[in-house]
């Protein structure tokens, strides 16, 4: 089976000019289909200060208002999406930016009030990827670039990009080895988040449940281990999470940042 790799970037990367070149510089070298996803809330955040949008954030999760919806619509599926594909052209990867309204690639429920109303958020799963589609422009070397918005009765809604990324890779899984990974400013997930050297080089899920249980991890992490997990235990081979800059040797053998595994 033919390996793909589905790479989600963000954190302090995005808004790090030099930092976002040679990733994509990496990215754009990978010799194998490949899907990259990206958020950009700090990025977002910046310009919705400017604009007198503030932002909210619930465990990790922005809080998405009208004004928010219009705001990220903007500079993830305008400004952010639109460099990055430029930039990834000029390196000879022959990138589309897209959305999940685009040839209906993720379809998404609006994610029902509870305790907390995320307003303009999307719920997805591995059922709402337009595979087919994906499959079809994967096998033309076509590279798509997802910022992190989806869809659902003519609305544009804002979802996870660490959840789009691990969707992907659940639904992809049926026609490629695949491989997820997702890169950001750390070396790993780290045991101490005040300490940049306590990385988990393997993270199980029995070890997950128990630091989990004793608050070990930063609230910004979560999205990511939450998703990680539901990919490993969905048919997804393997899931990376690890430093942007180690994204070559994270596509090889000799992996580094943290491996997820059942056990």
């Amino acid at each position: 089976m033919n390996k793909l790799y589905i790479i989600k970037i963000g954190g302090n990367v995005l808004d790090n000019e030099k930092a976002l070149a040679e990733f994509l510089k990496n990215f754009a070298s990978i010799q194998a289909p490949k899907i990259l996803v990206h958020g950009g809330g700090k990025i977002a955040t910046d310009i919705g200060n400017q604009l007198g949008i503030e932002s909210n954030y619930i465990d990790g999760r922005r809080i998405t208002d009208s004004p928010t919806r219009d705001l990220v619509t903007m500079v993830y599926g305008g400004l952010l999406n639109k460099q990055i594909t430029a930039q990834l052209q000029s390196l000879h990867c022959n990138a589309m930016g897209v959305t999940g309204a685009d040839g209906n690639l993720l379809r998404a429920t609006k994610r029902p009030v509870t305790k907390i109303d995320y307003g303009y958020v999307g719920d997805i799963t591995p059922e709402s990827v337009n595979s087919t589609f994906l499959y079809f422009l994967l096998k033309q070397n076509i590279t798509p670039v997802f910022a992190s918005l989806t869809h659902a009765n003519g609305e544009i809604l804002n979802t996870n990009a660490d959840t789009i990324a691990s969707v992907l890779a659940i639904s992809l899984s049926k026609h490629f080895d695949t491989r997820l990974i997702f890169c950001f400013e750390k070396n790993g997930v780290l045991k101490n988040v005040n300490d940049e050297n306590s990385v988990i080089s393997n993270l199980t899920k029995e070890l997950y449940d128990k630091l989990l249980k004793e608050g070990s991890f930063h609230d910004g992490i979560l999205p990511k281990l939450e998703n990680a997990f539901a990919a490993i235990q969905s048919g997804v081979k393997e899931v990376l999470i690890g430093e942007h800059s180690h994204l070559l040797a994270n596509t090889g053998y000799d992996t580094r940042g943290t491996l997820i595994t059942l056990q």
